[in-house]
């Protein structure tokens, strides 16, 4: 395996910047990824050679657009290993990848039917499921999780049932990094006939995402995450499901024929994709993903695995510093509370040592009340990020508590 991280971080202009006169140490990745100069480069390629609508254009302009945004769908179905290039739905993000199969999956729903998510939910597969039950009749079960932050599989089985129509979880938590086994899970859902949704928006960009192998009907992905743009993202969905799933969106693209008094909808992906798309953004996902799989993931994998060792290793020489999220499965996600500082007040400091991280609930406000706490302040690792970095964060927090008392 082989790993240059310097050379890594030299494609990622904004890495170089300065922040109140500090090197940015950035470790907030699970928020949004930064992005390398190569995917820069196609946004500003696309705006400035090839600016036109896809699919409608009678002119070159417009048939370059077409072939670029295309072809960053077939980049994305090589990526996820998807059997089909329809079943890759262009979203705004993993939220409205999600609420496209819960507006769908609402129409079919009735008293009785059943929905199982976990505790450890990003508000998106929390919220959004918890409408779709409330708009149907059907009941939301809610599958528990252990304190250290790994989902109890045997209570996770006994949630199911003959009425389960809809199973839900992520690949990895947000707020806690717990990689959850997704294939397992997948499976035993389907002994009950029931559909599987996975949240990928933290899964996508560690690699080895097969969703063929993982068995789900659904995945669900943002471009940020895996250092492409933001407002761009993809639902990939079983073709056999994706089929005849209700239509949420109408508008132009989408339609096969329109009378004044019906219409009928194409075929996919288009029946899914109401509206002009983000297709700058489409094709900068498509040229974030070939960039990510032309590294050797196995390496970017060990390097982020050794950033999160060092922190977690690290945490222990800090006093009053409790980690939320110490799943032996978890990636490179560190959040944490510590004794006398408020989450807040820990980024702010963090911040005026130009070091960004995250703070407050982590879109997870039930599960903050499930573990006893209002929030947390989270570092996030990714594969630019180096060993001085996790140093220098450490340092910070040091720094933060002499000024806290």
């Amino acid at each position: 395996m082989s790993f240059d991280v310097a050379a890594i971080r030299a494609q990622f202009p904004i890495l170089s910047q300065k922040v109140d006169g500090k090197p940015l140490v950035y470790l907030d990745n699970g928020a949004t990824t930064q992005k390398p100069q190569v995917v820069i480069d196609s946004l500003v390629d696309f705006y400035t050679h090839c600016n036109a609508n896809v699919h409608r254009g009678a002119h070159q302009l417009s048939d370059e657009a077409t072939r670029r945004y295309e072809k960053a769908r077939d980049q994305v179905a090589a990526f996820i290993n998807a059997e089909s290039r329809e079943e890759v739905i262009w979203t705004s993000g993993t939220t409205e990848g999600i609420n496209l199969v819960a507006k769908g999956l609402a129409q079919q729903l009735q008293a009785g039917d059943e929905v199982v998510v976990t505790e450890m939910e990003h508000h998106a597969n929390l919220v959004t499921w918890q409408q779709a039950c409330l708009q149907s009749g059907a009941t939301l079960r809610i599958a528990p999780i252990f304190d250290n932050g790994e989902l109890d599989v045997e209570t996770f089985k006994a949630s199911l049932g003959p009425n389960t129509r809809m199973v839900a979880f992520p690949h990895v938590s947000n707020a806690l990094g717990t990689v959850n086994p997704v294939k397992e899970l997948t499976m035993l859902a389907k002994a009950y006939g029931a559909l599987v949704l996975v949240d990928g928006a933290q899964g996508i960009a560690h690699g080895d995402v097969d969703v063929q192998a993982l068995g789900c009907d659904f995945y669900a992905f943002s471009g940020h995450k895996v250092f492409g743009p933001t407002g761009i993202g993809t639902l990939w969905g079983r073709k056999s499901v994706l089929e005849n799933w209700p239509v949420w969106l109408t508008g132009g693209e989408m339609i096969a024929d329109v009378t004044y008094q019906t219409a009928t909808w194409g075929a996919l992906p288009n029946r899914l994709e109401a509206g002009t798309p983000n297709i700058a953004g489409a094709i900068g996902l498509g040229t974030a993903l070939d960039w990510f799989s032309q590294l050797d993931i196995a390496a970017v994998q060990a390097h982020e695995k050794a950033l999160i060792d060092a922190a977690m290793a690290q945490a222990a020489d800090i006093p009053g510093m409790r980690l939320i999220g110490t799943a032996k499965n978890k990636i490179g996600i560190l959040s944490f509370v510590m004794d006398n500082a408020h989450p807040a007040d820990i980024g702010f400091i963090l911040d005026r040592q130009g070091i960004a991280i995250r703070t407050g609930d982590n879109c997870a406000q039930p599960l903050m009340n499930r573990l006893g706490i209002n929030g947390t302040a989270r570092a996030s690792f990714s594969l630019y990020n180096t060993q001085e970095e996790v140093s220098a964060f450490f340092a910070g927090l040091r720094k933060a508590q002499t000024m806290l008392g």
